[in-house]
């Protein structure tokens, strides 16, 4: 990092710019396997949200990577710069009052622990959504012949078949995607922001 740089604060606090808007910032952060249901769920809640007049925007995996991650591949540490970057980007959307909505298979703990302490040192809400469908489950909805591919050897370090996926060990929520559909998902996490005064 340079070391000539100063942060320069700016004329509105956190505070004041929440009562001006009606509403908190927080990360709302979707973890799971390749089609387990990440971007279904933060799609529909993101209208959802914006239908109650919350300033909501939803940052994809895939559609990251067609600009501020263009330059990175999926080995282990483009996939830790892939999530630092992200955390960092979603705290700034937090920051300026919006629902954060965050779609990535983000498979290391390490690095949704980093992107959480991002959000806590700024004192901004962080909620970690575990999107969880079984392996046999996602492998038959494949939606993009992905599973197909990593298990002919067409596609190297992908997350569940040749690299790993470590689960949430305590997701604030708990999505069974096999057991709950999507208008079921997003009443779900409504209700746990609402109830903790985030939206």
């Amino acid at each position: 990092m340079a070391t000539n740089i100063v942060f320069h604060p700016g004329s509105v606090n956190a505070e004041e710019r929440g009562q001006l808007l009606g509403q908190k910032g927080v990360t709302v952060w979707f973890t799971g396997l390749s089609a387990s249901g990440k971007s279904t769920i933060a799609c529909a809640l993101e209208q959802h949200l914006l239908h109650l007049h919350k300033f909501a925007y939803r940052l994809d995996g895939d559609n990251v990577r067609f600009g501020l991650n263009k330059d990175l591949g999926f080995d282990e540490k483009s996939r830790n710069e892939n999530i630092r970057r992200i955390g960092e980007v979603s705290k700034l959307f937090a920051d300026a009052s919006a629902v954060a909505l965050t779609a990535f298979i983000s498979p290391y703990r390490a690095d949704r622990a980093v992107a959480r302490t991002l959000h806590e040192q700024a004192g901004l809400a962080f909620v970690e959504v575990f999107v969880d469908a079984p392996l046999n489950v996602v492998e038959q909805r494949d939606p993009k012949g992905l599973y197909k591919k990593a298990r002919a050897g067409e596609i190297k370090d992908f997350t569940g078949i040749s690299a790993p996926y470590e689960a949430p060990e305590s997701p604030e929520v708990h999505i069974k995607t096999d057991e709950c559909d999507v208008t079921e998902a997003v009443k779900r996490i409504t209700e746990y922001l609402s109830q903790r005064g985030l939206i």
